[in-house]
C-alpha cells in the first residue's frame, strides 16, 4: 500500500461517514413532514417484513401530512398498525384507500432532547472520524517502519490527513447546527 492509497481510502471512508450522518440526521424529525419519517417502519408482507416504500406510495399531502398509499387493497390495515406500532409517535387514519399520517406539532422539551440526539449524532460522526485519522496515521508508520516511506512522506501525508479530518469535522458541525436551526424553527 502507498500513501496516496491511504489518503484515498480515509477520504473515501471519511465521506462515508458523512453520508451517514446525514441519513440518521435526516430521520431525526422535525415539524415538518417528511416521507423519510417512515423509511425504519417495516410492514409484514404475507410473512415477509418489507419496509413502507416497497407496499405502498408515499405523498406529501400537506407540510404537516404524510399520505400512504397501499398498492394492494388488504394491506391498509397493517400499514396502519405498522405505522401506530413504531416508536415514531404517529397516529395513521384511514381514509378510504388513503392512509394520512398527521404529523403533531413538537413542544419546546421534544424539541430540546430532539436536539440533543442531533449533538450525540453529531458527535458519533466526529468519533468515527479521528478513529479513521487514526488507522491512516498507523499505516503511514507501517510504511515507514517498513522502509516504504521516508519520515518526510509521513509527515506530510499526516498533514494532509489531519486537514481532511478538520474539514470533515467542520462540515459535521455545520451538518448538526442545521438540523439544530431546523428543530428550533417551529
Amino acid at each position: 500500500m502507498q500513501i496516496s492509497d491511504i489518503k484515498k481510502n480515509a477520504d473515501l471512508k471519511m465521506h462515508a461517514s458523512l453520508e451517514a450522518l446525514k441519513s440518521n440526521l435526516g430521520k431525526v424529525r422535525t415539524g415538518r413532514a417528511n416521507p423519510a419519517l417512515l423509511d425504519t417502519v417495516h410492514v409484514d408482507y404475507y410473512g415477509a417484513m418489507l419496509p413502507l416504500s416497497q407496499v405502498a406510495n408515499l405523498s406529501l399531502l400537506d407540510a404537516r401530512t404524510i399520505g400512504v398509499a397501499p398498492w394492494e387493497k388488504g394491506m391498509g390495515a397493517k400499514i396502519e398498525k405498522a405505522i401506530r406500532e413504531s416508536d415514531l409517535g404517529l397516529n395513521p387514519a384511514s381514509q378510504g384507500d388513503l392512509i394520512r399520517v398527521p404529523i403533531p406539532a413538537m413542544n419546546e422539551e421534544r424539541r430540546k432532547e430532539l436536539t440533543k440526539v442531533v449533538k450525540g449524532e453529531g458527535e458519533q460522526a466526529k468519533i468515527a472520524i479521528r478513529n479513521l485519522r487514526r488507522d491512516a496515521n498507523e499505516q503511514l508508520k507501517k510504511l515507514v517502519k517498513d522502509k516504504l516511506a521516508s519520515e518526510d512522506d509521513e509527515r506530510r501525508a499526516q498533514e494532509e490527513v489531519q486537514k481532511l479530518t478538520d474539514k470533515m469535522i467542520a462540515e459535521v458541525d455545520k451538518l448538526v447546527a442545521t438540523k439544530e436551526q431546523e428543530l428550533m424553527a417551529f
